[in-house]
């Protein structure tokens, strides 16, 4: 078998669960050599994988042809522009990159190398996410009216020594979390003609934002929805992780995709009955149609962060599309950078972005 050669730039937490479990489980794949500066975690569970010590290392690995570019967010736009100049296909992790010049110039150097840029967006494959994008396609809700999406967390403390609460790399959670957010909601609805948000610092001695809600105005595919984004570490009880209300009813869901937290436990995606979530956690839909009320529990689709990998595969061997495409996770860097210049300015930024789809609800 013709298998893709790939490297780890890190591994941390997550190439420890987000990417070497999915590559070293697909038959497509081989996980070639991972980036541990001074410690050799990766020799218990990957014996067959090369520990480099740099990114030089690892871009000099014979017969390296995908690079997974999973370090600090301030590394990526330099780490991704190295690794494709060495002629090497590469995934990022989100965020894409802090700015949209950056995003735009490893675009185009990607498309002049002939190379695969792709960003690990891997919420679209989310349970829940599946679900929403089910119940507005069946018009289940009839015309859909609001759409609130809520990622709940709770760490009221400071997390020591990390990049992502000292600001140095990066970090923040608009950047972080506000990343897939953005992108599964313009995955629904697409790019809004303007958004409107307030970013902010809560915890005691925070130096990095952890609160954001985002509303974003007219999205070219559903003009008249109002949606709402929400992230927060202060959410000791959590709030629905997403509420669709429409003419005809309403899906609210609690709780997360279940794959995050089995890979933590060490489960792997080839796992029986992987993405699967439990009965009890299925979200609740109500509808009154035709004079029928319904009120009831709606199955969750499995989720399935395999596919993304799988994704990747056949575009490098076989020029499928490639669903996680770099070109099209601009606009998520774009929405981020108009949600700070709208928090900073307590002022409505204007994307003035032409709608390029046909509204859908």
């Amino acid at each position: 078998m013709n298998q893709i050669k790939t490297g780890l730039a890190a591994f941390g937490m997550s190439g420890q669960v987000f990417h070497a479990p999915f590559i070293s489980t697909n038959p497509h794949f081989e996980l070639t050599a991972i980036t541990e500066r001074s410690n050799n975690l990766s020799r218990e569970k990957y014996p067959q994988s090369r520990v480099v010590r740099s990114f030089d290392e690892l871009l000099d690995v014979d017969g390296l042809e995908l690079v997974i570019v999973n370090t600090p967010d301030s590394s990526h736009y330099e780490y991704a522009c190295r690794a494709l100049e060495a002629g090497k296909h590469v995934i990022v992790e989100k965020p894409f990159t802090t700015t949209v010049e950056d995003g735009e110039e490893l675009v185009a150097l990607a498309a002049e190398k002939g190379l695969a840029l792709s960003v690990y967006q891997n919420r679209r494959w989310d349970c829940d996410f599946l679900t929403v994008k089910e119940i507005i396609n069946k018009g289940l809700l009839g015309r859909l009216v609001e759409f609130e999406s809520t990622f709940p967390r709770y760490r009221n403390f400071i997390k020591p020594d990390t990049w992502k609460e000292t600001g140095k790399s990066g970090g923040g959670l608009t950047y972080n979390l506000g990343a897939h957010l953005i992108d599964q909601a313009v995955q629904l609805f697409g790019m809004p003609e303007a958004l409107f948000a307030d970013i902010a610092t809560l915890r005691t001695g925070g130096k990095v934002d952890d609160y954001f809600v985002i509303h974003l105005l007219k999205p070219a595919k559903a003009p008249k929805v109002k949606i709402t984004l929400k992230a927060s570490y202060l959410m000791c009880e959590n709030e629905p992780r997403f509420v669709l209300h429409g003419t005809e009813g309403s899906y609210v869901k609690y709780g997360l995709d279940p794959q995050e937290e089995d890979l933590t436990k060490g489960l792997l995606p080839d796992t029986p009955h992987w993405g699967e979530e439990d009965e009890a956690r299925w979200g609740m839909l109500h509808t009154e149609k035709d004079g029928i009320v319904r009120r009831e529990p709606y199955p969750t689709l499995p989720g399935n962060y395999t596919a993304f990998y799988e994704n990747v595969y056949r575009h490098i061997r076989q020029g499928e599309p490639l669903q996680s495409d770099a070109r099209g996770v601009i606009d998520v860097i774009r929405l981020i950078e108009a949600a700070w210049e709208s928090s900073i300015t307590q002022s409505v930024a204007k994307l003035n972005m032409k709608a390029d789809h046909e509204s859908i609800i």
